[in-house]
């Protein structure tokens, strides 16, 4: 087993009586990308600031390389914090700012601002040097921040949210100077995000929390193809969630009393089953060799440059989502109120448990 980079065991949070994070053990290999996702209010960032010393355990350990730290501060734990807001201060210039750390841990002028350009020249922002922050864009504060953060040369970067108030081209912009980052120092980051497409871009492990638990936790193609519970699928996106109800032999029915076949056998021998099911694997008006069949109604036609998503709503109520490619779709349009059959193959439904 690879050397973990970050180990929570039993990790609580309380704070009153409302229970943040509740007992999660996570191991986090060393070197790695690690992206915490999940809603607001579901435990990620608490547990973030726990791994940093800025909040104290209820119960539990935190290790780093292999040393307990729950209760050391954040100073004595080999870890930087990169936050939502950035935090430069306005007063000092980038270089400044990057040096700051080194000057609250005593190091002389001329060596702090030496390593301060260096990191500014890690960052590609060796120009900005002498600009205050309020000088910057956006996405220029983000690399200042970052170089802030990685002078002290942590053995895991935390950030909280980095991306979160950068546009989309600059988002991706970022998230590319990210991985890059994380592969040439080769420490352990660990980021907490609500976005599941920064999750899936960045990360070697994919950790989706909800309600203070950690739901599922593995690399990130094995999450998005086989979520292990409909709230993995739904947050995800990409899923339809289908329920089918298991007749005796394991035969699945959907509500409509159409059959459907899986190549999963049910663990159930009575009872409903849910199934997700890739929006991009459902198909309209499918060849006959995709036997399972979902009928419906054309809810929502939206294009999206080299993909067209066609909302159905099914003869139960239930909506569902189809992601055609744009040769695929004009080559035989819809439009809303349309009545339509969707298909998919048995490999492409997966059980899920709750």
């Amino acid at each position: 087993m690879a050397e973990a980079g970050v180990e929570l065991i039993s990790v609580t949070k309380r704070y009153g009586s409302v229970t943040a994070v509740d007992a999660i053990d996570l191991r986090i290999p060393a070197g790695s990308y690690c992206c915490l996702i999940g809603p607001s209010g579901c435990g990620k960032t608490s547990t973030l600031r726990m791994i940093a010393g800025h909040e104290e355990t209820s119960a539990g350990d935190v290790l780093i390389d292999g040393r307990n730290v729950t209760d050391l501060p954040p100073s004595g734990r080999g870890t930087a914090m990169m936050f939502q807001s950035y935090a430069l201060f306005p007063h000092l210039n980038c270089l400044d700012n990057v040096a700051f750390s080194l000057r609250m841990r005593g190091v002389g002028r001329e060596e702090r601002r030496s390593r301060a350009r260096e990191m500014l020249e890690r960052v590609h922002l060796p120009e900005m040097a002498e600009r205050r922050p309020a000088q910057l864009s956006g996405g220029q504060q983000q690399r200042v921040a970052l170089a802030r953060a990685l002078i002290t040369n942590p053995s895991v970067l935390l950030l909280d949210e980095p991306l979160s108030a950068l546009d989309p081209f600059l988002r991706g912009r970022m998230r590319e100077e990210l991985k890059r980052l994380q592969r040439e120092l080769g420490i352990t980051f660990v980021h907490v995000t609500h976005a599941q497409d920064e999750a899936l871009a960045l990360a070697d492990l994919v950790v989706v929390m909800e309600r203070g638990r950690i739901l599922q936790n593995d690399a990130p193609r094995a999450v998005f193809e086989r979520p292990r519970t409909p709230f993995v699928a739904r947050f995800l996106g990409g899923h339809n969630i289908l329920e089918a109800q298991v007749a005796t032999g394991g035969a699945l029915r959907l509500p409509d009393g159409s059959a459907i076949t899986i190549t999963e056998t049910p663990a159930a021998v009575d009872g409903t089953v849910r199934l997700a099911v890739r929006s991009d694997r459902m198909r309209l008006d499918p060849p006959p060799e995709l036997a399972n069949r979902l009928a419906g109604e054309v809810t929502a036609v939206e294009y999206h440059g080299p993909f067209v998503r066609v909302g159905l709503q099914d003869q139960g109520g239930a909506d569902h989502s189809l992601l055609l490619s744009e040769a695929d779709f004009f080559a035989r349009p819809v439009a809303l109120g349309d009545r339509v059959t969707a298909g998919f193959a048995a490999a492409d439904a997966h059980i899920l448990y709750n």
